[in-house]
């Protein structure tokens, strides 16, 4: 029969990618919990400049667009992202400005092309579009946010890595047993050579 013992380091590997599964889950819920209150922001100030001024559809979204990221930086930085490095704010800062401003251009532009490319400018068809360009420029947001803004502490994933070599270490199926036979030989030589001392 063959052994049903399994690897410690096949083990370990698995532990580790489930471990970065559910990371990510939590990430991803985090994420669109802060996106999704994001959102809700961000059409609420469109409809409301919109309703009490006369500016045009693009530039009423852009100054909601603004709001929303506002909004969604301490979201992201206090909720989501709050287990990051923090050791550089003024870079955090600039990057998320940077890339939010990528995700403006993507958001107002698809609301732009359906209002003067297409002439869909009713107001329904004006949210609908500023729903669309939000969600297109959202999947934008969350890879440059996690890859570039918020990033993951370096010393953490160092001790995780040498957590999980402990514990494969630790493991009784890695002692060599070769070595094991070797300190029983070791225990059963000593016995006689103490009887002939006694003799």
């Amino acid at each position: 029969m063959g052994s049903t013992t399994s690897n410690p380091r096949t083990s370990t590997a698995r532990g580790a990618v489930r471990r970065r599964i559910d990371r990510l889950v939590r990430e991803v819920a985090k994420f669109g919990a802060v996106g999704g209150a994001g959102l809700l922001v961000n059409l609420a100030v469109f409809n409301l400049v919109r309703h009490l001024t006369d500016l045009q559809v693009v530039r009423a979204s852009v100054i909601a667009t603004v709001v929303a990221i506002a909004f969604n930086y301490v979201g992201f930085r206090y909720f989501t992202y709050r287990d990051r490095d923090k050791s550089g704010r003024t870079k955090e800062l600039t990057l998320f400005m940077l890339f939010s401003a990528v995700g403006l251009v993507i958001e107002n532009g698809v609301l732009y092309a359906a209002t003067y490319g297409f002439g869909w400018d009713g107001r329904l068809a004006s949210n609908v579009f500023k729903f669309l360009g939000i969600g297109i420029a959202t999947l934008f947001r969350f890879w440059s946010y996690r890859t570039w803004v918020f990033r993951t502490l370096p010393a953490r994933e160092a001790v995780a890595s040498a957590e999980s070599f402990l514990e494969a270490g630790a493991s009784p199926s890695t002692v060599s047993p070769a070595l094991s036979a070797g300190t029983a030989g070791a225990a059963g030589a000593s016995v006689p050579r103490s009887r002939h001392r006694r003799s």
